[in-house]
């Protein structure tokens, strides 16, 4: 059987994690009960979690030319990882994101993105072949909107199904933006940020998702944590309900879903069948601690999974 093939544009951090009692107020300092370092970026995430999951996922990507950014390419070609649009500057440190993360497993995060911020449109363009190659495009907002936008444009062209993960939250996107993403996947406080509405039970969540299918997104599938997921269509709404579970770290959960979801739609699964199995993935990683450390392997996984 031929892997399923996808491709992730973003930004590839090193995480810097601190476990705390609490989250820190304004001004305060705490002591942290333990520290650990690992890779990151909601792209690298993604597309690592699709890459254990049995993809061949191409990441396009920026680092410093500094130890985190040798130690992030090594990392990428543990996973399989294919690097070879995985580039690197001498004018920006590579991206870095401290991370606090409670007893109860929520986390507060700092995104410091340096090289990602370097990434050029010429530089999507040499890899619209690996674009063109792919079932998934899968995007996100932490490197400059224009260099994402280049990418869904040439998906597009290519005729390649987007996937568009609005994380960091803004405010505010372009029209053009909806329009290019097949799979618009936000968090419920993505969800909220960019609607001014609630998502606090699953009429208003469905409320919120039609305005942003109004706006031009194709489909909207809005992660609801502990909920599930949530698919609106013009044509239907479908709730796909999470398995309960006591989470141990949060941080990466999003990632792992979206992952899990591009492969799994990649590999030609129906979206409802996806929802359901990306459902799991996130919810095995919230049950461990660290983001891809976190993120499960195939062969780890009940064969039912990943049939």
């Amino acid at each position: 059987m031929t892997p399923p093939k996808l491709c992730v544009v973003g930004a590839a951090n090193l995480d810097l994690i601190s476990y705390v009692p609490r989250l820190p107020s304004m001004g305060e300092t705490l002591h942290g009960t333990r520290f650990h370092m690992g890779y990151g970026g909601k792209g690298a995430n993604q597309a690592v979690m699709a890459s254990k999951l049995g993809g061949e996922v191409a990441m396009v990507t920026k680092l410093g030319q500094d130890i985190f950014g040798e130690n992030t390419l090594k990392n990428f070609q543990t996973w399989g990882v294919d690097t070879q649009h995985v580039l690197f500057t001498n004018q920006a440190f590579s991206g870095v994101a401290p991370i606090a993360v409670d007893q109860e497993g929520h986390n507060s995060i700092i995104i410091v993105t340096g090289a990602n911020d370097l990434l050029t449109e010429a530089e999507i363009e040499a890899a619209r072949l690996d674009i063109a190659a792919s079932q998934i495009l899968v995007c996100q907002l932490e490197i400059p909107l224009e260099i994402t936008l280049t990418a869904l444009r040439v998906a597009r062209e290519e005729g390649v199904t987007t996937i568009f993960n609005p994380a960091p939250a803004r405010p505010t996107l372009p029209a053009e933006l909806y329009q290019l993403s097949d799979i618009f996947c936000p968090n419920e406080t993505e969800t909220e940020l960019l609607t001014g509405m609630p998502v606090g039970t699953q009429a208003e969540a469905t409320a919120a998702a039609r305005v942003l299918l109004e706006r031009g997104a194709g489909r909207v599938i809005l992660t609801l944590g502990e909920r599930g997921s949530l698919l609106v269509t013009d044509q239907e709404t479908l709730h796909v309900p999470a398995t309960a579970v006591k989470a141990l770290d949060t941080t990466g959960a999003g990632d792992a879903f979206v992952g899990a979801l591009a492969y799994f739609l990649a590999a030609g699964k129906s979206t409802e069948i996806a929802m359901h199995r990306a459902n799991q993935i996130a919810a095995i990683s919230v049950q461990a601690v660290g983001t891809q450390t976190s993120f499960p392997n195939a062969q780890d996984l009940p064969e039912s999974l990943l049939a």
